[in-house]
């Protein structure tokens, strides 16, 4: 007898479908406000940790975007094919932020520069790691249900801005209180270590979980009424 594993019942699907398209706009409206206050205030301070958050922003708005066209199509077969090409752009974005926070930390350390206090880049800093975790837990949670490897990609590049906001966070409070320029740098090539990794997973496809078996013969025709009825009520 043929085991048939088809994950969650089509309204679970729909369910976690519509969960994940208003976490990905959640994220994607956060933080274009992110970038815009960031790349602000790092251009007055004259902060390129500042700057390389707000770019970092912009990368994360990229990828939640790619999630968001991901689960815009109806179809199942169009959701896989789509999932494969959002993976790609994820990917693309995790590496990007790994070589632009790599040349500014290398550019910081060798002395191009220091940066001044800001008082809005704390806050911010501050306010980002308060948000970030529970969107990133509650995507990855979606996601890994819904068995989206596309969704748990972007829930870690939304994890990984936590792990940003905590170096700038401290580098920006260290630097105001000690002047100690060196430390933002250190960390935050530490972060582009673990945005090359999670780009790599992404790259290959290895972000979530194994997907669910194919079925054949009977079962393949079992699955077909299975994503037709998930399709009929995510298009509700």
């Amino acid at each position: 007898m043929t085991t048939l594993s088809l994950g969650p019942s089509p309204r679970r699907r729909a369910v976690l479908a519509r969960r994940v398209r208003l976490l990905v706009a959640a994220t994607i409206t956060y933080n274009v406000v992110e970038a815009m206050v960031a790349i602000g205030a790092g251009t007055v301070a004259s902060s390129g940790a500042l700057v390389a958050f707000g770019l970092d922003s912009v990368i994360e708005v990229a990828s939640a975007a790619a999630v968001a066209w991901q689960f815009s199509a109806r179809a199942p077969e169009s959701v896989e094919r789509r999932e494969r090409r959002a993976l790609r752009i994820i990917a693309v974005s995790f590496f990007t932020l790994a070589a632009y926070v790599s040349v500014d930390s290398v550019r910081a350390l060798v002395g191009g520069g220091e940066a001044g206090h800001s008082s809005a880049g704390l806050v911010l800093a501050a306010l980002s790691l308060a948000v970030m975790p529970f969107l990133s837990y509650a995507q990855r949670r979606a996601g890994r249900e819904l068995g989206s490897a596309s969704a748990v990609a972007d829930s870690k590049q939304t994890l990984l801005c936590t792990y940003l906001s905590a170096v700038l966070l401290i580098g920006l409070a260290v630097n105001s209180l000690y002047g100690w320029a060196w430390a933002d740098p250190i960390a935050a090539l530490a972060i582009a270590a673990v945005a090359v990794k999670e780009g790599r997973g992404a790259w290959r496809g290895t972000a979530c979980c194994p997907h669910p078996a194919v079925p054949t013969g009977e079962d393949a025709a079992v699955a077909a009424r299975y994503f037709g009825e998930a399709s009929r009520l995510h298009g509700k």
